[in-house]
């Protein structure tokens, strides 16, 4: 079972002067569950090497079993700071695929031609995708093989337009995430803000927040039995 992760490189914040990346929960808590799962995990990124974590991720008040898991292993430290560049990757070489967020997937994974084909050729093979968060963001532009967005008719979740207005950055995003599930056709639904919500339909796996990344993970692992 190989899995591959495919984590932001991008580290500024809009116009803030402050920065961004990938939120730390929502990469470990992922990584621990396949790891512990038996898989092999491949973590990737548009640039390669180390992406750029958001800091706020890194705060006390953000720390979880998982993140603290993750700070006390060197190997996975030392697989996380050199990420393989997404451009050289094969959809062959993997069985399913796995976007933490963070609000950088938002400026360069949305956009990533990489990561756009990337996507489609999985679904297209029949192998499952999944994004937490933010992440979900990376769907943007995806089409599925009838050249239709890619969440059209299908049921999706993502970061809410009031976790985003809690965090300040409504007007500093450059989109926002259920708003863009909901204007390509998704059938989005949500619980109540910061609590856990995992959508699953066909091949496509979406979770709400960082409290959903453990859960998130878990459904792609279920899909992955299922097959």
């Amino acid at each position: 079972m190989n899995i591959l992760m495919i984590l932001t490189s991008h580290d500024q914040l809009g116009d803030t002067g402050h920065k961004t990346g990938f939120w730390l929960e929502e990469f470990a808590a992922p990584y621990y569950v396949f790891k512990d799962a038996g898989a092999s995990v491949t973590l990737a990124s548009p640039q390669g090497g180390q992406p750029p974590l958001d800091p706020k991720s890194d705060d006390p008040s953000a720390q979880t079993e998982a993140t603290r898991r993750f700070k006390a292993d060197k190997a996975a430290q030392a697989a996380l700071a050199s990420t393989d560049r997404l451009e050289i990757l094969r959809v062959s070489d993997f069985d399913a695929l796995f976007y933490p967020g963070g609000h950088g997937p938002l400026w360069d994974l949305a956009e990533d031609g990489n990561s756009i084909s990337l996507i489609e050729a999985m679904i297209e093979s029949g192998k499952p995708v999944a994004a937490v968060c933010h992440a979900p963001g990376v769907l943007r532009h995806v089409k599925s093989s009838s050249g239709q967005p890619l969440v059209k008719g299908l049921k999706v979740t993502g970061f809410t337009n009031t976790e985003e207005k809690a965090a300040g950055l409504t007007d500093v995003v450059p989109f926002l995430v259920e708003d863009m599930l909901v204007v390509h056709g998704g059938h989005y639904s949500k619980a109540a803000d910061w609590q856990p919500h995992v959508v699953t339909d066909g091949l496509l796996v979406t979770g709400q927040n960082p409290a959903s990344s453990e859960a998130a993970a878990k459904a792609l692992l279920a899909l992955l039995d299922k097959a």
